[in-house]
């Protein structure tokens, strides 16, 4: 078969089957002479008769000297061909010859007689090497590897970018040798051929007979790219530094580029180094539009962040990127950026209002202090809360992460703080100052946990809260994660010898909390469905549970209940297994709605 390089599968049979060179198309689009293959001097003269012509005209002249010679048979049609062509342009792209650079990437061996196997299985073996995240990623490294027939082209013929820095000799008679390389030394890199002289010789030598021409083609972005780890680690320029950092921990990066960008530096690692670059790959999806298409500018629907920021706020838009899981796609969606402001104006005001529970008191964290039951189970779902949202964070997982966090906060305004307002104002006077004090310490810590929780999601408001009490110690983004220390791990185990109880404080539970928010959601709807302010006092009522264990817990949260709620006569409780809902209310009776101020 003979024809032109039409597509890579004809240059990858001319490759593989080792067949003879002829070029006659040059870098210009035109035919280019030298037809010594030839051998009819009839022929010889036709082809010198296309040379400088484009293809369009050289196969004009070929029809027509096959039409004169009676060789061809019938009148030419047009045929319809897929060709391919340039960006936004109306020529076709015809291959043509030219020397190039590689690296060895296992695609093909040094003799271009099959894949260099023992390469490629060790990339693989690589692969295996690198924790993904998520894991189902890894099979597209694995299969860009596995399909790999070239090996990695690194030179661009472009006017900008990294030169490659290497000369040519120039023989007598003036030809260039491009089998003749001259390298820099290494105290001579970083350079530019085109301009720096190679050792031994002078400028006035470029481009002349016996001397030297620089190479032209520059760097594929890639081949600098794909060696970010290193440069950034300081390597060859700060030896400590290096040391310390590489290789890396983690390589963040869209699922688009796993064949590009971390295979590249993969592949830069394992042969300088003989190792990953780094320990994990955490691999995002695409943000696509609302319709769940990609987004692109030649389709006109890409959305810029600067008016989500000026709109929304910088943390707003943070918490609808942190929803994205790693390796899934994410449809853009204003409304979670409305949602993440609300969450974000939410903690700064429970945070305001938890804080300045203590007045001008001194700010406590002594765990000792808190002795209430419904104190200790808040603080026991919040250990769970950090346990989960580290144990998420250490897969990479930053949604589940932000999930756990925010309905926990959610459920701590809602419920928990709302129920013990009154315990920890205290502005009447009506409890006790151990009693008062558990729920201030617990309110505080809650908090002082929390900003450091959202801290990643939500940025500038948990540094601002974080502000508030700790301006002094710096910014919260260099605090140390919450995590669950010994001394709140012996309050939820009952083992704090000096609390404030005399060491009579049981085992947190973690369950009181849910039931205290079923229960107050119960006194909350018979005024709702009476349609009265929330402030109204209810005269009387009488819980309900389905279950008889969380019937007897309601008498631990009783009193913050009773003053929440408003409720005047202390309620009755009755267990009804049969009932769908854990909590509900009969025989409430509601006073006058309190006077408007």
């Amino acid at each position: 078969m003979c024809c032109t390089f039409g597509d890579v599968t004809d240059v990858e049979w001319w490759r593989d089957l080792k067949l003879p060179t002829r070029v006659i198309l040059g870098k210009d689009g035109r035919i280019a002479s030298g037809a010594e293959w030839i051998t009819d001097e009839a022929g010889r003269a036709l082809f010198e008769s296309m040379v400088g012509k484009t293809a369009f005209s050289a196969r004009e002249i070929v029809v027509n000297a096959l039409r004169e010679s009676g060789e061809l048979k019938g009148e030419p049609q047009k045929t319809t061909r897929q060709t391919n062509f340039f960006e936004k342009g109306d020529k076709p792209l015809e291959i043509v010859m030219s020397r190039q650079w590689y690296i060895r990437n296992g695609g093909t061996d040094f003799n271009c007689e099959g894949h260099d196997k023992p390469l490629r299985d060790e990339l693989l073996q690589r692969g295996d090497e690198l924790a993904f995240y998520p894991d189902f990623m890894r099979v597209r490294y694995a299969n860009w590897v596995g399909g790999l027939s070239n090996d990695w082209l690194i030179s661009r013929q472009r006017f900008f970018g990294v030169p490659i820095p290497v000369w040519y000799e120039v023989d007598e008679n003036g030809e260039v040798d491009f089998s003749r390389v001259i390298t820099p030394t290494e105290e001579q890199l970083p350079i530019d051929p085109t301009t720096d002289v190679p050792v031994g010789y002078q400028e006035n030598q470029r481009g002349q007979a016996g001397g030297f021409v620089g190479e032209k083609d520059i760097l594929d972005t890639w081949a600098t790219s794909s060696l970010t780890p290193q440069i950034a680690g300081g390597w060859l320029r700060d030896e400590e530094l290096f040391k310390a950092v590489y290789p890396m921990d983690v390589r963040p990066q869209g699922q688009d580029i796993i064949r590009t960008w971390l295979f590249t530096t993969l592949l830069r690692a394992h042969l300088e180094f003989d190792a990953l670059p780094w320990k994990n790959a955490a691999i995002s999806g695409w943000i696509l539009d609302p319709d769940r298409k990609k987004m692109s500018k030649s389709k006109g629907n890409v959305v810029t962040p600067m008016g989500l920021l000026q709109t929304h706020g910088s943390d707003a838009v943070r918490y609808w990127a942190a929803s994205a899981r790693l390796g899934t796609d994410t449809a853009f969606e204003e409304k979670q950026m409305k949602i993440g402001r609300r969450l974000a104006m939410k903690l700064l005001n429970a945070s305001k209002f938890a804080l300045g529970m203590s007045g001008d008191a001194p700010l406590s964290l002594d765990l000792a202090q808190v002795i209430e039951p419904i104190d200790r189970s808040m603080l026991a779902r919040l250990a769970q809360v950090i346990e989960q949202a580290t144990a998420a964070f250490e897969r990479y997982d930053h949604t589940r992460a932000l999930e756990l966090t925010e309905s926990f906060f959610w459920d701590f305004c809602d419920n928990y703080l709302e129920l013990v307002k009154g315990r920890a104002h205290n502005s009447d006077g009506a409890w006790s100052l151990e009693r008062t004090q558990s729920a201030r310490v617990a309110l505080a810590y809650a908090v002082d946990n929390l900003v450091r929780l959202f801290a990643p999601f939500l940025p500038f408001a948990s540094e601002e809260v974080w502000s508030w009490y700790r301006g002094n110690e710096g910014s919260v983004h260099r605090a140390a994660w919450p995590e669950v220390s010994p001394e709140l791990a012996k309050l939820l185990k009952g083992q704090v010898e000096d609390c404030c109880n005399k060491g009579n404080c049981a085992e947190a539970d973690p369950e009181l909390l849910q039931i205290a928010g079923e229960t107050l959601s119960a006194a909350r709807k018979i005024k709702s469905e009476a349609k009265v302010s929330q402030r109204t006092p209810i005269l009387e009522c009488t819980f309900v549970f389905a279950d008889g264990e969380k019937a007897q817990a309601l008498e631990a949260f009783m009193d913050d209940l009773v003053k929440t709620a408003s409720i005047t006569k202390r309620p009755g409780v009755e267990v009804d297994e049969a009932q769908e809902s854990p909590v509900t209310t009969k025989g409430a009776e509601l006073g006058e709605p309190p006077a408007k101020q």
